[in-house]
């Protein structure tokens, strides 16, 4: 390994910096040049590529989102996008490749490793945490702590005024944020796009957990077959006239911030083991946490895998309904 190139790729995710640091440093400690692509692949494609020094990377730990940028790239998912993100791969002599992102991600660099030869390690940054093969994604826990926050706050409105909320948070095909923020705060009922939705049965809890009570927060996760928040809202409302219910939708907030301390170590650890990965002659591999321990998977399985419901997170919501 001479010189490595990365990328991040896909949403962005507190911890991405961190990761971004942890590659850069471990690259130029083993005496490899570490080339930065700003903006994902449609970088890749646009030629926007620099050698990267320990002055990029300097004071970026705490900071949110990505230094290099990210965006979607229609083009890529071309033929004639993927030779051209090549060609740039060959003029700049790349000879391995480090990609943080989430599934969409890691398609697009399996695709492209395959096409052109070259050796590729993808680390899952997410804060959805839908990535098989690792138990947290890199922004999954800071994204949590931020919408665990923001219900605290709003539960407090909730009490003072005898409200039941409704409050969307992010996760369009996995409920993850919407299942850990429901049991770290509190909150009496959650839905999640892993179980269908019986609105008659949460008409009744929610009537059951008013009793002698001053508030109620729903936890609703954005893909919930049922709707978002306003959806589910305007379905109970005919059922609920006595009861005074709002909404809700968290958005983007959850997105950004500084990263978490453990986000921050596992974005560290991850970055600087994918880079070891490499120069070991791995390739299509994701590195992901299991406990203390780092491991690795084939990227493929994470794909692959990633939308598949966890027995955890089932037993996880059969705790919060016993609450």
């Amino acid at each position: 390994m001479k010189r490595i190139a990365l990328m991040t790729s896909g949403g962005d995710a507190p911890g991405m910096n961190a990761c971004v640091r942890a590659i850069v440093k471990t690259a130029l400690h083993y005496d490899i040049i570490p080339v930065g692509i700003y903006d994902g692949f449609q970088g890749m494609i646009e030629k926007r590529g620099f050698e990267m020094t320990y002055q990029d990377v300097d004071n970026i730990i705490y900071r949110g989102g990505t230094i290099l940028g990210t965006a979607r790239s229609a083009e890529f998912r071309t033929l004639e996008g993927r030779k051209k993100a090549i060609e740039y791969l060959q003029e700049l002599k790349i000879d391995g490749l480090i990609v943080v992102g989430g599934d969409g991600t890691f398609s697009g660099a399996t695709e492209l490793g395959h096409e052109m030869n070259i050796p590729i390690i993808g680390i899952p940054g997410t804060i959805d945490n839908d990535i098989f093969g690792t138990d947290h994604t890199i922004g999954f826990d800071t994204a949590l702590n931020t919408v665990v926050e923001a219900i605290d706050k709003i539960r407090d409105t909730a009490s003072s005024h005898h409200r039941v909320f409704f409050i969307e948070v992010m996760g369009r095909d996995a409920g993850f944020i919407a299942l850990y923020a429901a049991l770290a705060s509190g909150a009496e009922s959650v839905l999640i796009p892993e179980e269908l939705t019986n609105i008659e049965s949460l008409v009744q809890e929610i009537r059951t957990h008013n009793t002698g009570r001053r508030s109620s927060i729903v936890i609703v996760a954005e893909g919930d077959d049922g709707g978002g928040a306003k959806e589910i809202l305007d379905k109970v409302k005919p059922f609920l006239p006595e009861f005074d219910l709002r909404h809700s939708v968290l958005g983007h907030i959850q997105r950004g911030g500084n990263p978490s301390a453990l986000d921050r170590i596992i974005a560290t650890r991850m970055g600087s083991y994918a880079v070891e990965l490499l120069m070991k002659g791995e390739s299509n591999v994701m590195v992901g946490v299991y406990g203390e321990n780092l491991n690795t998977c084939s990227i493929d399985q994470g794909i692959k895998e990633h939308a598949s419901p966890e027995l955890s997170k089932l037993e996880l919501l059969k705790k919060l309904r016993t609450q």
